[in-house]
């Protein structure tokens, strides 16, 4: 196998046994029509099925084996750590996305795009799924203010070079354009096919949406505030701070004007205020620390250079 590949298709399975066959020859078909170099990357997350038994033998295949469940993003992070190819697609094991519209994906790609996000615009889903879906798609428009209009879907292609200094944790798979678009890679999208569940069950459910919404707080403040954590915890502080001082203001005009504060409750919440307002500009400062601190331990900078022109 040459050291350097044009593709490497990334696919995580969670027992898929009724799946992993057809989705190979799926994607060998594909990969083949396009005439370049590719690997097929299969990570077993803990499958309990004939998942892994019904991949021995399929070529080409990277199986890559967990050793138990560890999720849908770590697959994700360790094919990628283990891939040699100049592009990478990333789909889910459950033929919903069809390996057709790799083609498509690519085709964006040499548009200059470094990101291409399929979108399911016609999803074959049950309509409570697309409901939190589209729910989700909404909170991240608001936070995040990506342009794509759906995360959800795994099948995205991407440059190489877009992950030498990411590392995914959580449920950040769905999110990795939006971090990448912070970052200053150009992020586009199209749309693809999308096909019902035929084999097995979804993994979808809501304590994997709930971690998907700390994940997009998470992503928001990286968008915000990564680069300047005191502006957020101590802007908040000297709100706060200023909060409880007018209200220990009123307290002692009240009290100079003759009225009875011993038995109100606000002198209470004004030191209360301004208490957390310190604590909380405090923090900032801390937080600014590690931010920098971490950026140094990193080698890098909170800025990413595309090229540098010289004449």
């Amino acid at each position: 196998m040459n050291d350097k590949l044009n593709l490497s298709v990334i696919v995580p399975l969670k027992n898929e046994e009724g799946n992993v066959i057809e989705l190979h020859r799926r994607i060998k078909e594909a990969c083949d029509a396009l005439g370049k170099s590719y690997e097929i990357i299969f990570i077993d997350d803990g499958s309990k099925d004939k998942t892994v038994e019904n991949c021995q033998g399929l070529a080409p295949l990277k199986l890559i084996e967990f050793r138990r469940n560890f999720g849908q993003t770590a697959a994700f992070d360790a094919g990628i750590k283990n891939s040699l190819g100049d592009i990478i697609v990333m789909m889910d094991g459950d033929l919903q996305n069809d390996p057709a519209d790799i083609a498509l994906l690519l085709a964006e790609i040499e548009k200059g795009y470094d990101v291409v996000a399929g979108w399911r615009w016609q999803r074959k889903d049950s309509f409570s799924k697309k409901f939190f879906s589209r729910g989700a798609n909404l909170l991240r428009k608001i936070l995040i203010q990506d342009k794509i209009h759906d995360s959800g879907c795994s099948l995205k292609a991407y440059k190489r070079e877009c992950f030498h200094d990411v590392d995914l944790f959580g449920e950040m798979h769905r999110f990795i354009p939006a971090l990448l678009e912070i970052q200053g890679y150009k992020v586009g999208e199209v749309k693809v096919s999308h096909h019902p569940r035929i084999h097995g069950v979804t993994k979808y459910n809501w304590k994997r949406a709930i971690k998907g919404f700390v994940d997009m707080i998470s992503i928001w403040f990286w968008r915000k505030y990564a680069n300047r954590p005191l502006h957020l915890f101590g802007g908040s502080g000297i709100f706060l701070s200023f909060i409880g001082f007018l209200i220990l203001a009123w307290m002692v005009v009240e009290k100079i004007m003759g009225g009875a504060i011993a038995d109100k409750i606000w002198p209470l919440i004004g030191v209360f205020f301004i208490m957390i307002g310190i604590q909380l500009f405090i923090f900032g400062l801390l937080a600014d620390i590690l931010i920098k601190n971490y950026f140094k331990s990193q080698n890098r900078m909170n800025y990413s250079i595309k090229e540098i022109h010289e004449a």
